[in-house]
């Protein structure tokens, strides 16, 4: 049964479902705030438009980092800072690129080229040779056949035609399917054979990189996933090689990389002219995150923490607006709120600006493993204890309509309080599935309850890692929603008199 209590003397309200207290006064304040001064179109553009793209190790990523140090402090945040987590690798600017087609006629291509290639040394032409590589028995055939060509390899994905939307909203009925908890026992994408499949193509990978490294092409050029011209990027086999253990490689949207081949099949010669200039970065390669914090006020809580977080680093070939500016900016947004409300948390909120996320959640594990416990010496820390909630969110701008448990079932009944003034702005899906593949499994993966909400796809999955994930495709409005529930979620857990149950 709910019931509403009006405490006149306080000028508190407070709407009381099971044990759970909501502060409607509160929720009312971060809306107004998160509505009349909004700094969610302001902070988009600045960290996607004018800061750009950011790499794991690059200089624009070292400049997003001051970027937020800059804002936290503005905002008059405590304990700002950048941390260092550990050793991440060498880092790596894209300087220039450039690719035509010049035979059989001109036309500029489009194609990125992949993170952490070697530079062409200028600019290149040249015509093109198919080689196609089965496995290692093919290398005799182009043994001393191939230095300083310009080689395209055959592509595994296929240009088809779309029949479904681009954008998507959750349905009630899908998000109906997300609350039913999967009792199959599979939790894995693919099949134990298209996992060997997988591990055996990208062995064969390995060693035909060797091989070409090793007869000198001046450029390889490759296709990727994605159609009506987006590149999905993607790196070299390793960060940490050196310049002339890489080479020169492109990937091209498939429509271009697609007739380029059946050009070469039907007998017809093309040329290209390409040039790439990147530079690797080797002086610092430690990975970073940025902190900042609103000190807790409560004599015997204020050093437990509730900590929300989003990664900042993205893939080079576009502005990462959806993966992860948007995260970013809510959580900077939802921190921003409670600060301008000047509320006095019990517990300490401390927001975490991840670094290095796309080559393996490095920023998130690197934080755990100093500050909260080291899975491999099996030795907790300080923070372990102290740490009530872990908020995170990794799924593109869409708006928040729920949040997976990770299978807490302690904590499911909290959640449909909390989330019980927010069903009018479409959240109401409370999940104990789990979901993964992201920074809040760093926590979940030694018992702190880390958490990951279920947002409105849009385009997420279609645009991600690739060169059109830009400011164009936020979700400006769904954002505001999305800082708003997670400001009063931060909220309710940092006064809530005990720390939300562990698993």
């Amino acid at each position: 049964m709910k019931y509403l209590f009006i405490t006149a003397s306080f000028c508190f309200t407070f709407l009381t479902f099971s044990q759970e207290k909501i502060d409607l006064n509160i929720i009312h304040q971060i809306k107004k705030e998160a509505m009349q001064n909004s700094q969610i179109q302001k902070l988009s553009h600045e960290l996607t438009d004018y800061i750009g793209p950011r790499l794991s190790g690059s200089t624009n990523l070292k400049k997003a980092r001051a970027w937020a140090v800059q804002n936290f402090n503005q905002w008059q945040l405590t304990n700002v800072k950048e941390d260092a987590w550990g050793d991440f690798g060498n880092g790596w600017d894209l300087e220039k690129s450039y690719i035509a087609m010049t035979v059989p006629y001109y036309q500029a291509l489009i194609g990125v080229p992949k993170a952490w290639t070697k530079g062409t040394n200028g600019e290149i032409k040249g015509e093109v040779i198919f080689v196609d590589i089965k496995d290692e028995a093919d290398y005799i055939k182009y043994a001393g056949k191939l230095k300083d060509k310009i080689i395209i390899l055959p592509s595994n994905n296929k240009v088809e035609p779309k029949f479904e939307a681009e954008a998507k909203r959750q349905s009630d009925e899908d998000l109906d399917k997300i609350t039913q908890f999967p009792l199959s026992g599979r939790t894995n994408r693919y099949t134990p054979d298209e996992l060997a499949d997988m591990r055996k193509r990208a062995a064969l990978n390995r060693k035909t990189d060797d091989f070409l490294i090793k007869e000198g092409i001046a450029l390889k050029l490759s296709g990727t996933r994605g159609n009506f011209g987006s590149v999905f990027s993607s790196s070299v086999r390793s960060y940490n090689l050196n310049e002339n253990e890489t080479l020169p490689e492109m990937e091209l949207t498939l429509e271009h990389h697609a007739r380029i081949i059946r050009l070469i099949e039907s007998g017809k010669k093309v040329e290209i002219e390409a040039e790439i200039k990147s530079k690797f970065l080797t002086q610092d390669k430690q990975g970073y995150n940025v902190l900042a914090e609103i000190k807790g006020t409560d004599k015997k809580l204020k050093d437990e923490l509730v900590i929300i977080g989003a990664h900042i680093d993205s893939w080079h070939g576009g502005t990462g607006a959806n993966d992860n500016a948007s995260g970013v900016v809510v959580m900077m947004e939802a921190i921003r709120v409670l600060k301008a409300l000047n509320i006095q948390p019990k517990r300490t909120i401390r927001i975490v600006i991840w670094g290095e996320e796309e080559q393996g959640l490095f920023g998130s594990l690197g934080y755990v493993k100093k500050y909260v416990k080291d899975k491999e010496a099996n030795k907790t820390f300080a923070e372990f204890d102290k740490i009530s909630a872990y908020y995170y969110l990794d799924n593109g701008s869409g708006k928040i309509r729920g949040i997976y448990t990770q299978s807490n079932d302690m904590v499911k009944p909290i959640f449909e309080d909390w989330f019980a003034p927010f069903h009018e702005l479409g959240a109401k899906t409370i999940s104990n599935r789990n979901t993964g593949s992201t920074d809040h499994v760093a926590f979940d993966g030694v018992g702190i309850p880390g958490f990951q909400f279920i947002q409105d796809p849009i385009d997420y999955g279609k645009g991600y890692h690739t060169n059109m994930d830009l400011y164009e495709r936020m979700m400006l409005d769904d954002m505001k929603q999305a800082s708003i529930i997670i400001a009063s979620l931060v909220y309710h857990t940092a006064n809530r008199d005990e720390k939300l149950p562990r698993k």
